[in-house]
């Protein structure tokens, strides 16, 4: 019998999703940073659905900052949002939690929440609270929506053959505590999108070695990548930029006739690296490392 460690997460989620109902002509379905939904041709923007969750022991260690927590439950929706080209508007809170909790974590939980709320935007809408067994981990569950406008909205799964590939930021070493404090790459975002509108982006949660592939596959095309040109945090190695994940920088494809747009990219934004182009062929057996779900590590 095949085990959830068997299969891993990607081959999960693709057999669950047939086991389902599905939209037929989705704007964007199962499978992309966010779900969109096209409320009519009339509308000047498209609805993002999103949904996360951070475990304790998995996503954070139980001495982390609540209100480090509460932040990174918000901050991850608030990365995906920025990976679609859009912006949060209503959050849904579920908290599975063990009847011993302190309420002064939940407390500061929730004002970690607040916090990046208020910078990034979006509202508290609802939630739901539940207990689980006495000693358990403790779960935070995220679902949001968002908007986009037609123009803006970026999918993982139209990057082209000679498309440029970029990265925001630094790669590698998140553990450290960037994963519990970073800023998602929200500005950077809205700049793109306005200004040298990117052909293909996703947030880097996995780690480059991951999802680089998933984005490439996605696209029905493969990549070539320049190591010697990632941009590693400092005191990493390239083995930890490219296996770390949680860096949710934003993963970018760009037409190289846009490339010359990027001579005004502001001075406050994180740097912007050329780290290789989309191809036909495929480099993803050079790539090892990063987080899958359910993996055997």
């Amino acid at each position: 019998m095949n085990t959830l460690s068997d299969i891993g997460e990607d081959a999960l989620i693709r057999r669950l999703t047939t086991l389902l109902p599905l939209a037929a002509d989705p704007a964007a379905g199962p499978g992309d940073d966010c779900a969109v939904i096209d409320p009519g041709e009339n509308s000047p923007t498209l609805t993002l659905l999103k949904t996360d969750a951070l475990v304790e022991h998995v996503h954070y260690l139980p001495d982390a900052a609540a209100s480090d927590v509460g932040w990174k439950a918000i901050a991850r929706v608030v990365s995906d949002f920025s990976a679609m080209g859009g912006t949060p508007d209503r959050f849904l809170i579920t908290l599975a939690l063990p009847g011993e909790t302190p309420v002064a974590w939940v407390e500061s939980l929730y004002q970690g929440m607040a916090a990046c709320m208020t910078r990034f935007g979006g509202l508290l809408a609802g939630g739901e609270t539940t207990s689980v067994p006495a000693g358990s981990a403790k779960v935070i569950s995220v679902a949001a929506t968002g908007t986009v406008r037609r123009e803006h909205l970026t999918l993982r799964s139209t990057a082209n053959i000679g498309d440029a590939i970029f990265v925001t930021g630094t790669l590698g070493g998140s553990i450290r505590g960037k994963h519990l404090t970073f800023a998602p790459r929200a500005e950077a975002a809205s700049w793109l999108a306005n200004h040298a509108k990117p052909s293909a982006v996703m947030d880097i949660s996995d780690g480059l070695a991951k999802d680089l592939p998933r984005l490439a596959a996605a696209s029905g095309c493969g990549f070539r990548l320049d190591p010697r040109a990632i941009p590693v945090t400092p005191g990493c190695t390239l083995e930890q930029a490219l296996g770390d994940g949680e860096d949710f920088e934003l993963l970018i494809t760009l037409p190289p006739g846009t490339i010359p747009r990027l001579s005004q990219w502001p001075a406050g934004f994180p740097a912007l690296t050329r780290i290789g182009t989309i191809t036909a062929a495929d480099d993803s057996d050079n790539l090892t490392g990063g987080w899958e779900h359910f993996g055997k590590y």
